[in-house]
């Protein structure tokens, strides 16, 4: 299919897993939000969540992307969940069949897409599950061969650290007939975590998939991290069409180790947003990551989109 968000502005949903954690009380075991796919009150909440957003975008006239709560629900996190691969594969499929409903539950005047989210193999914020490209592939088949079976519309690396991670999820999604969309995090230096500058990490993805994405983002970090980095002259800037940041100017390593959630400035962090995408006008798809919730994307789209 062609892929709106990129020549129309969408909004996606803020941090889902800090959010419930830290401002609704819920419990995420190994900070994965496929725990709150459960066919019950968690669940519901879990919509509800979702609802809020598609109603902001709709006060604004705006296309939105339904980011599956699959970030952390790849095979290795089975064991830890305390799943077993069948329920692990069961909730997957849960997830993008509840939020394919929500498209259709209300008559909605926007365009709306659904995102297979994934997440990587290991820690977002180190690069310590280092596999190759093809291993890579292999690994995160599974998951999205689910997301295939289901009604999504694309594909979403979230967090990845690598570039051979991010090509293997390409190949993977490629594999099985989806678009593909990478988002990088990196750290306050605008670098991906193993030191890969960000223009050159976009640049060898594209090479080495023969440039399947349909786009790039930057997610879980804070304008300040990569700003200075986004150059509008060069080549891979076209292929960046989004952002989900953080609330916080935090390192990684420093919001790994912290017990209290820093939500950070939303008007300031909208003000920043109105600045990039004014420098950096392909930058369509806006929403937020680790520390951000409905007040940070509204702020966000007031900014942008008023």
């Amino acid at each position: 299919m062609s892929l709106p968000q990129l020549s129309a502005p969408f909004l996606t949903d803020a941090g889902l897993e800090t959010d419930f954690l830290f401002n609704k009380g819920y419990d995420l075991p190994c900070f994965s939000a496929i725990t709150l796919v459960d066919a019950g009150h968690r669940e519901e909440a879990l919509l509800d969540y979702y609802r809020a957003f598609l109603d902001l975008a709709e006060a604004h006239g705006l296309g939105f992307i339904l980011e599956s709560p699959t970030w952390r629900a790849s095979p290795d996190w089975a064991g830890p969940l305390g799943l077993s691969m069948e329920s692990l594969a069961e909730r997957n499929h849960r997830a993008i069949r509840i939020l394919d409903e929500l498209r259709t539950e209300k008559d909605r005047a926007i365009s709306m897409i659904l995102s297979g989210c994934i997440g990587p193999r290991g820690d977002g914020y180190r690069p310590d599950a280092t596999m190759s490209a093809e291993d890579a592939k292999a690994y995160h088949q599974w998951q999205i061969d689910i997301f295939a079976d289901e009604e999504v519309d694309l594909v979403t690396g979230m967090t990845i650290n690598t570039v051979a991670e991010a090509t293997g999820i390409v190949h993977a999604a490629r594999a099985a007939g989806l678009p593909a969309v990478i988002s990088f995090t990196v750290e306050t230096d605008g670098n991906l975590p193993d030191g890969t500058a960000l223009g050159q990490a976009i640049a060898a993805t594209d090479e080495a998939t023969g440039a399947h994405p349909a786009y790039y983002m930057i997610n879980c970090a804070h304008p300040d991290h990569f700003a200075a980095t986004l150059d509008e002259g060069a080549d891979w800037m076209e292929r960046i069409g989004g952002l989900r940041c953080n609330a916080s100017r935090c390192s990684h390593a420093e919001l790994d180790e912290a017990e209290e959630l820093d939500a950070g400035d939303a008007a300031d962090l909208a003000r920043q947003h109105a600045a990039l995408v004014e420098a950096h006008p392909r930058l369509h798809v806006l929403g937020g990551c680790c520390g951000t919730d409905l007040a940070h994307v509204r702020a966000i789209a007031e900014a942008v989109h008023g």
